[in-house]
């Protein structure tokens, strides 16, 4: 073994760990089309808003929006939950406006979810459980292993906890003040504003943490090598009785002529 050999193997596992986390990342947060059902509501919602300051028409073309969006997931035969995730809080939006005619309160379950989420993943991190580990360890297939097993992962699901519940509780901050000085029309625009920047900030500083941390323990794979074992384990106790001419396991003796 040559003194290049080692980094290169080192390069090539560092590699492999960030395509990994890329790909899991993906697919939990939706990627690029889970960012435009994020946003494409609301967008039009105030765009239909600034023209016409009909709440009952904004209202009912974001609730449409969503609903295709819904639609077209089926159609592909894609998973659902972000889109379905943009119905219900479009949903509720809709039924909050449309209960206190208050155009600003479309905006307002979606602000009030920001800010619980915000404060969970604050919460969570404290008490040792980052929540963005709970989220991503089934995605990495290691499940809860990184709490006891993996000490390093542990670290940066903690590190980007932080960063997720701080982004956040800063956008919160920007967002309620607003909500109560602003006029319907700029408040939807700088919401809107706000929906992908602090988001990507959050996937990016994710990704820079968890590519640097030990990779995932693969604990199905773990339980799989386990119940190929026993099962070798099983087939080679029945040839060993075979070859003595043994009944199998539970089974009765036959005395050998």
């Amino acid at each position: 073994m040559t003194s290049l050999d080692k980094p290169t193997e080192d390069t090539t596992a560092d590699d492999d760990n960030r395509a990994v986390t890329e790909a899991a990342l993906f697919e939990a947060f939706g990627g690029v089309r889970g960012m435009v059902e994020t946003v494409a509501p609301g967008l039009i919602f105030v765009t239909i808003f600034t023209i016409n300051e009909n709440l009952h028409w904004s209202a009912i073309a974001a609730l449409a929006v969503s609903l295709v969006l819904v639609v077209v997931r089926l159609a592909m035969r894609d998973t659902v939950k972000h889109a379905f995730s943009g119905v219900f809080g479009v949903a509720f939006g809709v039924v909050f406006a449309m209960m206190t005619g208050n155009a600003k309160d479309f905006y307002l379950p979606g602000m009030l979810y920001t800010l619980g989420l915000g404060l969970t993943y604050i919460i969570t991190t404290l008490a040792g459980v980052p929540l963005i580990g709970l989220m991503l360890g089934p995605v990495f297939r290691e499940n809860l292993s990184w709490r006891t097993r993996n000490p390093g992962r542990k670290k940066a699901y903690a590190k980007a906890s932080w960063a997720w519940g701080l982004i956040l509780l800063g956008k919160c901050a920007i967002l309620f003040p607003l909500y109560w000085w602003a006029d319907t029309t700029k408040f939807g625009w700088v919401l809107v504003a706000l929906k992908v920047p602090p988001f990507l900030l959050a996937v990016w500083l994710t990704w820079v943490f968890l590519s640097k941390a030990p990779p995932p323990i693969d604990v199905f794979a773990e339980m799989e090598a386990e119940e190929r074992a026993e099962e070798e384990r099983k087939a080679a106790l029945a040839r060993e009785r075979g070859e003595r001419g043994e009944a199998p396991a539970g089974g009765r003796h036959r005395r050998r002529p």
